[in-house]
C-alpha cells in the first residue's frame, strides 16, 4: 500500500508539472528548466534513502515526478522542433532508445550496487550521480531559438541524358562533385565554411565526404561526396532547410562564380 501512494504521488507530480509548464517555460531557458529539474530530482532520489515515513516520502516523490515529467518533455520536444520532418520520426526513436536503455541499464546497476551496499547508499550515490550530471550544462548547453526547417528546395535539377536515363532510380552509387573557384583572400573562410558544409552533407545522405584542392590551381577546390542511389540523391534536394541557407550564401560569397556541379554514376 505504500508503495502504491508514492508511486500515485510521482504520477501527481507528473501531471502537476506537466500543468506547470508553460508558466515555466515564460520564466526561464531552457537550459535553466531542464538543469532544475535535475537537480530537484537528484535531491528526491537522496531524500528517499533518508527519509522513512510516508507523508514526507510522499511530498518528495510529488517533487521528484514534476521534475521528471518537465525533464523528459521539455527534452523532447526540443528534439523534435530541432529535427527535419524526413528523418524526425528515426530521431525520436533513437531519443527514445537511448533514454529507455538508460532507465534499464541504471535500474540493473542500481539495483546490483543496492545488493551489495544497501538501498540507502544506492540511491544516495544515484542522487549524487545525478546531481553531477547538471554541471554539463556549463559545456553542452541546449539550443534556445527554433530554427526554420522548412525545405529550401533551390537546387538545379540535373538534365540527364537520354542514353543513362533508363532506370535511373535505383541506379548507384552516385559520385557528386562540385568545383568552386575561390578568392584567393577568402580561402581559409572558406575552408571553414566547407568543413560544416560537410555535415550537412552527411545528414542529408552523402558518405566519403572530402574538400580537395587542385595543385595545379591553387584557386580550384573540388568538393566530392557519394551517395547510395540517384533516387537518394534526389531527396538531398528536398532536405536542405531554410536553416542552411546561412552557410551556403555564406560560402558564395568566397566564390568568384557559380560552382559546377557533376554528378557520375558507377556502372558496373
Amino acid at each position: 500500500m505504500g508503495y502504491g501512494i508514492l508511486l500515485g504521488c510521482f504520477g501527481g507530480g507528473a501531471v502537476l508539472g506537466a500543468l506547470l509548464m508553460q508558466r515555466v517555460r515564460k520564466r526561464w531557458s531552457a537550459e535553466t528548466v531542464v538543469s532544475s529539474g535535475i537537480v530537484v530530482f537528484a535531491l528526491a532520489t537522496m531524500l528517499a534513502g533518508t527519509l522513512h515515513r510516508i507523508p514526507a516520502l510522499a511530498a518528495v516523490t510529488l517533487a521528484a515526478g514534476a521534475a521528471w515529467i518537465v525533464f523528459i518533455s521539455l527534452f523532447n520536444v526540443l528534439v523534435l522542433n530541432h529535427t527535419p520532418d524526413w528523418v524526425r520520426a528515426r530521431v525520436l526513436a533513437i531519443t527514445m532508445l537511448v533514454i529507455q536503455g538508460g532507465m534499464a541499464a541504471g535500474s540493473a546497476t542500481w539495483g546490483a550496487v543496492a545488493s551489495h551496499f544497501g538501498i540507502h547508499s544506492a540511491l544516495l550515490w544515484a542522487g549524487l550521480g545525478t546531481l553531477a550530471t547538471a554541471s554539463l550544462g556549463l559545456f553542452l548547453r541546449l539550443p534556445e531559438a527554433t530554427i526554420d526547417l522548412t525545405a529550401w528546395n533551390h537546387w538545379r535539377m540535373p538534365a540527364v541524358d537520354e542514353a543513362a536515363n533508363s532506370d535511373m532510380n535505383d541506379a548507384g552509387p552516385v559520385l557528386v562533385t562540385v568545383e568552386y573557384e575561390v578568392i584567393p583572400e577568402r580561402t581559409k573562410e572558406f575552408i571553414r565554411a566547407m568543413h560544416q558544409y560537410g555535415r550537412i552533407r552527411r545528414r542529408d545522405g552523402a558518405s566519403r565526404w572530402g574538400i580537395f584542392r587542385d595543385v595545379e590551381d591553387a584557386e580550384r577546390f573540388v568538393e566530392s561526396f557519394i551517395v547510395a542511389s540517384w533516387a537518394e540523391h534526389l531527396r538531398q534536394h528536398e532536405r536542405i532547410t531554410e536553416a542552411d541557407r546561412e552557410i551556403e550564401e555564406r560560402l558564395r560569397t568566397y566564390v568568384r562564380k557559380e560552382p559546377n556541379v557533376r554528378h557520375l554514376i558507377y556502372v558496373e
